[in-house]
C-alpha cells in the first residue's frame, strides 16, 4: 500500500489528509503502519487524494 508516499508527495500530512477525507487522524496513521485497511476505507481515501485503488494498492507486476 502506498498511502504515505502519494500523500507525502501531495505534500499532505496525515493531519490534513484526516481533515479532508473524514478518516481519522489515528485511524490513517495505523493504516500507514500496517499497510492494510478495509476497502471502504481505502475507497474514502482515494476519493480525498484523488487517486484511484490501483495507484494504492499496486500489483506486485506493477512492483517489478
Amino acid at each position: 500500500m502506498r498511502l504515505k508516499e502519494i500523500r507525502k508527495e501531495l505534500g499532505l500530512s496525515a493531519a490534513k489528509l484526516s481533515q479532508i477525507s473524514g478518516v481519522s487522524l489515528r485511524t490513517i496513521q495505523d493504516i500507514e503502519a500496517r499497510g492494510d485497511c478495509r476497502l471502504s476505507t481505502a475507497r474514502v481515501l482515494c476519493d480525498a487524494l484523488g487517486i484511484s485503488l490501483d495507484e494504492l494498492f499496486p500489483s506486485k507486476k506493477d512492483e517489478l
